[in-house]
């Protein structure tokens, strides 16, 4: 069966891309994503119309921003029968941005964030007045075509915990693009990730390698078709155990109307997952959108645009193996001005 869908994929492939086509030159870093993109983008746009938005919590919040620049949060929300809610203000000034944040626990967060306070440079100070401990100072630095043309590369550094610091290089080209992370500290994880072919057709594999032990303890591969109706992708991943199939298909050319797939198979436990949706735009401003489980599972949603970015989300969630419970329901409300 795997070796079937790998085949058809390969033969969708081979309509679009000819695989004795030359490889072009290298591409700068304004056009990285007009390669084969990222293994970890696989079976991306069906996880999103298959999860976003769908919750069993309640959740408003309120935002507002002055002609000064200051943004006023105020946020409430009730999960399992607890309720939390928080207050912020940020005020942004050229490079520089602060967020203060209280919420019920009587917390206070203090954000401060500067950009290109050197070149390429942004650093973040986090602290909470009653709990010092948890304060932290993280810098990130960014540097574009420093090691060949449309590489980046990305140095993240937090104090006081050096540990947490990494290295992540970017490679994109026409044809393919690589991937690489490396923790900053005396025993460092190795994680590379590679990608070939096209935006339509592209095939990758990532490997996760753990210095101290010399041991491989990821190993992933996938395959990825796109055209413009829909995707499909494949991926292998666990060191073999995990195998995740995904397809959505639109029906309309704004891609807000559509149904999509996923399949999941543990071949250790034996065990079978699978989720199946679609969405539905009935105007501008309402979507629609449904999707059921493997278990029985059956969700519904809601999503309305009140006014230009405040939006009202109803959702429900029916255990059709158990109708004795009472159905799960969510509400969202985001109210920005």
């Amino acid at each position: 069966m795997i070796l079937a869908f790998f085949s058809s994929l390969c033969f969708i492939a081979s309509q679009f891309y000819d695989i004795d086509t030359p490889l072009s030159p290298l591409i700068s870093a304004s056009t990285m994503n007009s390669g084969p993109g990222l293994l970890s983008n696989f079976g991306k746009k069906t996880k999103a119309l298959l999860m976003r938005d769908y919750q069993s919590d309640q959740k408003i919040s309120v935002s507002t921003t002055s002609v000064t620049g200051v943004t006023l949060t105020s946020s409430a929300t009730n999960k399992g029968g607890e309720s939390t809610g928080d207050v912020g203000a940020m005020y942004k000034h050229k490079n520089t941005l602060i967020n203060v944040k209280f919420d019920a626990q009587s917390n206070i967060t203090m954000t401060l964030t500067l950009k290109d306070i050197a070149p390429s440079t942004n650093t973040t100070a986090s602290f909470k007045l009653n709990n010092y401990k948890s304060s932290k100072i993280a810098t990130t630095l960014t540097s574009t075509d420093i090691f060949f043309p449309s590489t980046k590369a990305i140095a993240s550094l937090e104090l006081p915990d050096f540990r947490s610091g990494k290295l992540d290089v970017h490679y994109f080209h026409h044809h393919a693009t690589l991937t690489s992370t490396v923790a900053l500290n005396h025993s460092p994880t190795i994680n590379i990730s590679a990608t070939i072919g096209t935006p339509i057709f592209a095939m990758g594999a990532k490997v996760g390698y753990e210095t101290p032990s010399s041991k491989f303890t990821n190993f992933t591969v996938g395959i990825s078709v796109n055209i413009p109706d829909s995707t499909s992708s494949i991926v292998l991943s666990d060191k073999g155990d995990t195998i995740r199939a995904s397809y959505i298909h639109h029906f309309d050319r704004f891609k807000k109307t559509a149904v999509a797939g996923e399949f999941t198979r543990r071949l250790k436990t034996n065990k079978t997952r699978f989720t199946i949706g679609g969405c539905y735009a009935v105007d501008g401003q309402t979507m629609v959108k449904a999707k059921l489980t493997n278990h029985g599972k059956l969700s519904v949603l809601l999503k309305h645009e009140i006014i230009p970015k405040s939006f009202v989300t109803l959702s429900s969630e029916l255990d059709s193996q158990a109708f004795h419970k009472i159905p799960r329901f969510g509400l969202a409300l985001v109210l920005k001005h």
